[in-house]
């Protein structure tokens, strides 16, 4: 037997912001989904939540879900629960995954510390020893406030510093690796933007409307022959029109029809990558986390030579973790700083390219413009109201029947009306 697919979540976070009633047209713009994927995914959904189908005499299908349609997928599906409690523990382990590196930087700075001091206090006495001397304990300064480093709010305490929402720990995390990928929703923007202009629109556009929000267009020929305009018309359900011209605009019918007038929605003029950052940290964490890492190189430096010579042993085994640990420490970090600066300067490169596309548009020529005008042919906007629908799963057919009778009963006096 199959398993019922699982509805993507984009597709259960548009049906929230459509107030859980939508067409396939409309899911599809707000998630950015080709218009297949969406409409496989809200049958899947209507399946599995309860969902609704109401039919208008378009013949457009109207999908309307619960509210609490997550609650009644959760209930059917153990699989989503065993997912959504995996998901939890995974933020949790990862969490602890984040906070490890720097416990682990600091246990090995004060091991190393320790037997540093340890070895200290033995050529001491061993030297006392031999010289009939007394021995004394050597003082140990610490910092009353050292504790302080492990507060979340650590950094605010400091009026000079730059204030960070990190704590000490998560600081070194983001010191070594960074923060993620700052673009990681760049194709569902790219997509749903896109949706965007054709919906503002009205279902039809020319492809200088969507050229800033791609990446396909690498050369002039690839802007004359509107070749990357394919995935979109593949996306979206689109088809060509051609004017008296030769010149194409683009119709997009399943936007066209919605179940509540869409307002024009603002939009930036292009689709714009954000720079990766190298520390979501403060300058006074960073520094911290960087002055930290020296410490403990040079704590293993020291210990390696006091060591130089001796068998193997735990003294030793600190050593050499050590050793490693603070030359990796402070490698990742360099060697990410010059991978961030040639990866900010191929998206700088990505949306000056879009930006110029941009203005294009807004510079429009009298052939841009005279597509623009020939794209107005085309548009439209299919509001389907209550009393459109011929048609809901939520009723019994023979009282939709009932309903309708004097619809029914006035639409075919209109039609005798119309004969005489």
């Amino acid at each position: 037997m199959t398993a019922t697919p699982r509805p993507d979540s984009s597709i259960l976070k548009a049906i929230e912001s459509l107030n859980y009633r939508a067409t396939v047209g409309d899911v599809a713009a707000q998630a950015g989904l080709n218009i297949n994927l969406a409409e496989k995914g809200l049958l899947a959904l209507a399946s599995q939540a309860d969902g609704q189908l109401q039919v208008a005499e378009s013949g457009e299908v109207i999908y309307q879900f619960p509210r609490n349609f997550r609650n009644v997928l959760r209930d059917k599906d153990a699989r989503l629960r065993r997912k959504e409690a995996l998901e939890k523990i995974w933020r949790v382990l990862f969490y602890l995954i984040r906070m490890s590196f720097g416990v682990v930087l600091v246990l090995l700075i004060l091991a190393s510390f320790l037997a540093i001091l340890a070895l200290t206090i033995a050529a001491n006495s061993s030297r006392d020893n031999d010289n009939g001397g007394d021995f004394s304990m050597p003082t140990v300064w610490f910092t009353p406030d050292f504790f302080w480093i492990f507060s979340p709010n650590y950094d605010r305490r400091r009026a000079d510093r730059q204030k960070s929402d990190l704590n000490f720990l998560e600081s070194i995390y983001s010191f070594l690796f960074g923060d993620g990928n700052p673009n990681v929703d760049l194709e569902d923007r790219r997509w749903q933007s896109i949706a965007a202009v054709i919906r503002n629109n009205r279902g039809a556009v020319i492809a200088e409307q969507i050229a800033p929000f791609l990446d396909s267009i690498r050369t002039p020929s690839d802007q004359e022959s509107e070749q990357y305009m394919l995935p979109v018309l593949t996306r979206f359900d689109g088809r060509p029109e051609v004017s008296p011209e030769g010149q194409f605009v683009y119709q997009f019918p399943s936007l066209q029809t919605t179940v509540s007038k869409q307002d024009r929605q603002w939009l930036p003029a292009f689709l714009r990558e954000s720079l990766y950052q190298f520390s979501k940290a403060s300058s006074g964490q960073i520094t911290l986390a960087a002055s930290l890492g020296v410490v403990l190189l040079i704590l293993a430096i020291v210990l390696t030579a006091m060591i130089a010579g001796a068998g193997a042993g735990l003294l030793k085994a600190i050593a050499v973790v050590s050793l490693g640990y603070s030359a990796a420490y402070l490698l990742i970090p360099t060697v990410r700083h010059f991978w961030i600066k040639g990866r900010n300067r191929k998206i700088l490169e990505r949306n000056t390219e879009r930006e110029m596309r941009a203005k294009q548009i807004a510079q429009a020529n009298a052939i841009v413009q005279q597509k623009l005008a020939y794209a107005q042919q085309f548009a439209a906007e299919t509001v389907i109201q209550q009393s459109d629908l011929i048609y809901s799963t939520d009723q019994d057919l023979i009282e939709q029947d009932i309903d309708r009778a004097d619809q029914i009963d006035a639409e075919w006096q209109r039609r005798l009306e119309g004969r005489e």
